[in-house]
């Protein structure tokens, strides 16, 4: 697998990256996440254009997995990291976070954030395993209380929600 940044002509392939990333959902009683529509074009563009939108493409150069990120309180907050299933449990989605690590390291942000499910088993426990820990939510910095705040207008406080950290190591 290669890591590159994602072109225009590979924004639809996120898209269905992320609907087949989002199937395993129905198995932890979750059919709305499961059926949540992925990030328009239009969106995705936006992230493309900035340079913060990464694939992880196979020896054929086609995109199994893709991370879109952007500034949010001084670091790198990952919007969104999916891997197709046919791909997962071989370490892509972890590859794209430490590329997206390096990334923010190198531009002096002292860390990567997140929101996530708490209890989804390749959700919190898993970005635990890639260094994350869990932020208090009463000392959340404003852009992380926005996100949340948007994320419980969009109905996904339905099921219990985390900030995550993970800082990194500047040069």
């Amino acid at each position: 697998m290669i890591i590159r940044l994602a072109r225009i002509d590979d924004l639809p392939l996120l898209q269905d990256i992320e609907r087949a990333a989002g199937e395993p959902f129905h198995s932890v009683g979750m059919p709305e996440i499961a059926e949540d529509e992925p990030p328009s074009i239009e969106e995705l563009a936006r992230y493309q254009r900035a340079g913060l939108a990464w694939v992880s493409a196979d020896a054929d150069d086609h995109p199994v997995a893709y991370l879109i990120a952007e500034p949010v309180d001084g670091n790198l907050h990952v919007e969104q990291v999916s891997v197709h299933p046919e791909h997962g449990r071989r370490g892509i989605g972890r590859e794209l976070l430490e590329h997206l690590a390096g990334h923010a390291a190198a531009h002096r942000m002292p860390a990567l954030t997140l929101t996530t499910f708490l209890r989804v088993p390749w959700n919190a426990p898993y970005y635990e395993r890639c260094g994350f820990r869990t932020m208090d939510p009463a000392t959340l910095p404003p852009g992380l209380r926005e996100i949340r705040r948007l994320e419980a207008e969009h109905g996904l406080d339905h099921w219990p929600r985390v900030c995550m950290i993970r800082p990194l190591r500047l040069p």
